[in-house]
């Protein structure tokens, strides 16, 4: 098989693929044959071939993708004109935190909000495969610590955490949280499948001290608010934030 038709090889897997494309499935594709080093060449190439149309070749964190280019998304919403499923602004602060502090429990989440976060919110984060118990704080009360997931990146458009944009001036409240990530958030639409795999977790902020213990379903005991006195969160699907453009 010459270069050439072994792209062209890569280039229909990719087309066809209904999710993203891993450097070992591209190896099975070849039966081993070609290394990684010429896949990732062959990968190159064709990124820079896709350059100038309406489709781009992007790395993301779970393999490769042919995916539409953001210019194209309000031509695309046409044929589909059913608005994604809106999230409160609740939500999206709690998702905001967790990627930006992870890894994070309740409380803390609760800390920078100033308000009790409904079971709600975090089961609805769970349940899109954005986010997920990676382990415990060594703490009382031996509270689940929550990071986002490769689904959640691979939503975003991304390939790391590392791509998320600057905090720029930020505070670190909920609302600068939100406010820094919202255009990233607008790509997070109804058509996420269940997430497979966790992130490597960020650092915790500094001045934190956690230990982390592997999570086992039999024990995945709901985490009770650890700030009683504050005032409680609003419903999920209130204060409904429109996606950005």
């Amino acid at each position: 098989m010459t270069s050439q038709d072994a792209k062209r090889v890569l280039e229909t897997a990719l087309i066809c693929a209904s999710q993203p494309l891993p450097l070992r499935d591209m190896r099975v594709l070849f039966a081993d044959e070609i290394g990684p080093d010429t896949l990732r060449s062959m990968l190159d190439e064709l990124t820079r071939e896709w350059e100038g149309r309406g489709v781009e070749l992007v790395a993301l964190s779970t393999g490769w993708r042919l995916q539409s280019r953001p210019e194209m998304r309000p031509y695309l919403d046409r044929l589909n004109p059913e608005k994604p499923p809106k999230y409160s602004r609740a939500v999206m602060e709690t998702l905001a935190i967790i990627a930006y502090r992870q890894p994070v429990t309740r409380g803390d989440i609760e800390d920078i909000r100033g308000v009790t976060v409904a079971s709600q919110i975090i089961k609805q984060l769970e349940d899109r495969g954005w986010v997920e118990a990676i382990g415990y704080r060594e703490s009382p009360g031996r509270p689940a610590l929550f990071a986002t997931t490769r689904q959640f990146l691979d939503d975003l458009g991304l390939a790391s955490l590392e791509q998320l944009p600057m905090l720029t001036g930020a505070t670190g409240d909920g609302e600068s949280l939100t406010h820094a990530f919202a255009e990233q958030a607008s790509l997070l639409d109804a058509a996420a499948e269940p997430a497979a795999e966790p992130v490597p977790a960020a650092q915790p902020a500094e001045g934190a001290s956690a230990t982390v213990e592997p999570v086992e379903a039999a024990d995945a005991a709901e985490e009770p608010p650890s700030t009683p006195h504050l005032p409680e969160e609003p419903a999920a699907d209130a204060a409904p934030m429109e996606p950005h453009e």
